[in-house]
């Protein structure tokens, strides 16, 4: 999913485009998921954004939004497969197939704002799996950061240095006892920390994501510390692309298409990959060592397809039971948004089955999360 450096991307593309234009016109499409999960309709979406001016945009983790000329503000999270188009420009790294110019509005589409002035520019906000989220926020812009959900998420290891320093981080880990990178997944502790940067600050502190997080010396969280400053602000600097990145990085080298036996850094050194609550780790047992109690569920040689293509996992067939249904105003949790969706389950903008298999032209990209965006481009 798009993680702190690939939010960091877009936000790079609205400020190029979108910053210090006025909104002529919204077009949205009605989802009680994206938009209705987080409190808010599409209508009401639309009627807040045109005419307004967009002051700037801003950015806290996994979460970004725009400031506009007055409250409500669009607060906006990709969730597992969600993106920003831009009619004028390409905000990811691919070309369509055969270098055919893309369709617009581009599908999946759940708004599109139309930008005054010159160059004519369109933004859209595409989700195929439903698990983003759109809502307006009615706070003052200064006052974004202290309102939910953001206020509920921990520091930002770019933006907030002041407060995410050596000694929050051994405060923050000897005041639980859980496998380190879970901790750092946990958007409530640091924002913006997804599976691929978590590994890669592992990997550059040479620690083992699984010991838990309590039993770190002060030489280790400080080793830890400056893996992630160092891995944050390198990522977010190269907008999430992938190719410029580091050549020890273990990012470059960790995607095998499933082929653990590719799986190897330039020195020849192993790539392995340990499962832990469902979650797929990609580690160099070389350099990463345990030297304390690790979690007791972690299972070695996991298959680095399976986390490559989660999108096409299937969840584990559990004992039917009884429950109450969840109210459908509830709020996603970061951890549900993490889950895999099976691909069969995919879902259109009515909740229903995508066919299309005729319309447009396939697409492919790869992102710094090494998934692959492919789909057919529609007439929306």
């Amino acid at each position: 999913m798009p993680e702190i450096a690939e939010i960091a991307r877009i936000v790079h593309y609205l400020k190029k485009h979108a910053v210090g234009r006025t909104v002529s016109a919204v077009k949205t499409q009605e989802d009680a998921i994206v938009y209705g999960k987080v409190g808010t309709s599409a209508s009401e979406f639309e009627k807040a954004m045109t005419g307004r001016k967009i002051l700037d945009a801003k950015q806290q983790g996994k979460y970004f939004w725009l400031e506009m000329d007055s409250k409500p503000h669009p607060l906006m999270h990709f969730g597992m497969s969600g993106w920003m188009k831009f009619s004028n420009d390409d905000s990811t790294y691919y070309r369509p197939a055969k270098e055919q110019a893309e369709e617009w509005p581009p599908r999946f589409w759940k708004f599109v704002l139309e930008l005054e002035g010159t160059p004519v520019c369109q933004v859209a906000f595409v989700d195929a799996r439903r698990l983003g989220r759109i809502r307006l926020v009615d706070a003052e812009k200064e006052e974004m950061r202290k309102t939910s959900p953001l206020k509920e998420n921990g520091p930002d290891p770019v933006i907030d240095k002041d407060t995410l320093t050596v000694d929050w981080l051994a405060k923050k880990l000897r005041s639980k006892k859980v496998p380190v990178k879970a901790l750092l997944l946990d958007q409530a502790n640091i924002s913006g920390i997804g599976n691929w940067v978590g590994d890669e600050i592992m990997y550059q502190a040479r620690l083992h994501p699984e010991q838990y997080s309590n039993t770190f010396t002060d030489e280790q969280v400080k080793k830890l510390h400056d893996a992630m400053m160092y891995v944050c602000d390198t990522a977010v600097e190269l907008l999430a692309d992938k190719d410029k990145f580091p050549e020890d990085w273990l990012m470059t080298h960790r995607w095998s298409k499933g082929k653990k036996e590719a799986a190897k850094l330039p020195n020849g050194s192993r790539i392995t990959f340990l499962k832990v609550g469902g979650r797929t780790s990609a580690i160099v047992p070389s350099v990463q060592k345990k030297t304390a109690a690790v979690a007791g569920d972690v299972s070695e040689g996991a298959d680095e397809g399976e986390d490559q293509r989660e999108e096409e996992v299937k969840p584990k067939k559990t004992a039917k039971r009884k429950s109450k249904p969840k109210p459908e105003d509830e709020e996603v949790k970061e951890e549900e948004e993490d889950v895999p969706v099976p691909k069969k389950q995919k879902k259109g903008v009515n909740g229903t089955a995508q066919k299309g298999k005729k319309l447009g032209t396939p697409i492919k990209s790869e992102d710094a999360s090494g998934q692959r965006r492919s789909g057919r481009l529609s007439k929306g």
